[in-house]
């Protein structure tokens, strides 16, 4: 058999390309991990919504996922950033720059996540929250690199406030939380009430992790308003609400609305003070045969059932790998276009979608809270009493002053 010079160099050039395919599929994965950080509140008041059980559910999701993507491991890191902004903006920043992090979710307290999203941008990487609520992140606030999961402040304040006002509730005083989460809340749903013809009576913020909420109470209860709407969250709603039940608040003539509460908070508050409440969610372990199903896995690795929170950190983390896995890569642009265009179905989404904004849009539910009576089993704390479709829920992509939405 004779060789040209011709055959060798093309044997050679196809020696040189197929030796080469290896390094160029692990250019494919930066580091050789994708890694994810699970930032959160590991002590604080916010522990119970997210805290270690929503990084277990970021560990079953990776499991669940195989473990590895593009044939490199996946791996995840959690830190506690104690509520306060520059040690949570700190452990981004130190992710980011010297850990490698690919993706950074979770991130309860909306102070703190402000500050992670502005990171994120200058850093493109990417960053779900799951757990925050200011709306303002698909607001005034927006960016290509970050998406807000679960819910936010206008959907809750909206939802609940719409509910209580239908059932009569027509004048208003505000027991708020003093930060962004808070101020967002109190402002979404005075919109609210004055649109649909009611009144405010006043308002009074409150420092966050509140221990005595008496003199805010009486400031509510000396107003004579109808509904005092709790616009805070997690430890401070369960105070609001234990000392509101205290002050013979609950069950007289005025009545409490809390524009942010979990199943954990009903939890801690206790059917027998929570009885009656309306509130919003967008996941209930028992609203389906599918959210059962995935639920009973996850108490029977966690010795409970799941919040919203965790929930979502499970959904939001395999949405994430499905786009890495698709995009071939886990450079931060193809896989965020690949998460804006693959729609969002499991166990707690059907069809949902990412706007451009970075809003996740999902259907909610408005819940009310059952009488101790009425509870079958642990956990048993939910009347569904109608969903809220996407669209309506979530504030209009065009109101939002996202300086990504063509106006």
């Amino acid at each position: 058999m004779q060789f040209s010079y011709k055959n060798i160099l093309s044997a050679s050039w196809a020696a040189c390309l197929f030796g080469a395919l290896p390094f160029a599929a692990q250019a494919q994965v930066s580091d050789n991990v994708v890694k994810i950080g699970v930032l959160g509140d590991q002590s604080g008041m916010m522990a119970d919504l997210s805290g270690q059980y929503g990084v277990e559910a970021v560990k079953m999701a990776v499991e669940d996922f195989g473990g590895n993507v593009l044939g490199k491991p996946i791996e995840v890191v959690s830190a506690d950033h104690q509520n306060k902004v520059d040690i949570g903006a700190g452990i981004a920043r130190r992710w980011y720059e010297n850990e490698k992090v690919d993706l950074i979710l979770d991130v309860p307290n909306s102070a703190i996540a402000l500050a992670v999203q502005d990171l994120t941008r200058q850093m493109k990487r990417v960053v779900i929250f799951t757990s925050a609520g200011s709306a303002d992140l698909t607001g005034k606030a927006c960016s290509p690199n970050g998406m807000h999961w679960t819910y936010d402040t206008f959907a809750y304040a909206t939802g609940v406030a719409n509910g209580v006002i239908d059932d009569g509730g027509k004048s208003w005083y505000f027991i708020a939380s003093d930060y962004a989460f808070g101020h967002a809340l109190e402002r979404d749903a005075m919109a609210v009430v004055k649109a649909r013809g009611g009144q405010v009576l006043g308002s009074v913020r409150h420092p966050i992790a509140s221990a005595d909420f008496s003199s805010y109470l009486l400031q509510a209860q000396a107003s004579k308003a109808q509904v005092i709407g709790l616009a805070n969250g997690s430890g401070d709603t369960i105070n609001s609400i234990k000392q509101a039940f205290e002050f013979g608040v609950m069950g007289g003539k005025q009545r409490v609305a809390a524009l942010f509460m979990s199943i954990v908070d009903v939890r801690s508050v206790g059917l027998e003070n929570a009885q009656g409440l309306n509130l919003v969610e967008p996941f209930y372990w028992d609203l389906d045969d599918k959210t059962r199903q995935w639920s009973e896995r996850f108490f029977k690795r966690t010795g409970r059932m799941p919040s919203m929170v965790q929930a979502s950190n499970y959904g939001a983390t395999m949405h994430y790998l499905n786009a890495v896995k698709a995009a071939g890569t886990d450079e931060s642009g193809p896989v965020l276009k690949k998460m804006h265009e693959t729609p969002i179905n499991d166990f707690m989404t059907d069809n949902g979608r990412i706007r451009p904004d970075g809003r996740v849009m999902r259907d909610l539910y408005l819940f009310k809270v059952k009488k101790p009576s009425e509870s079958k089993r642990d956990w048993d704390y939910y009347t569904l009493v109608r969903k809220i479709p996407a669209d309506q829920a979530f504030r209009p992509i065009d109101q939002g002053g996202c300086s990504l939405v063509k106006q």
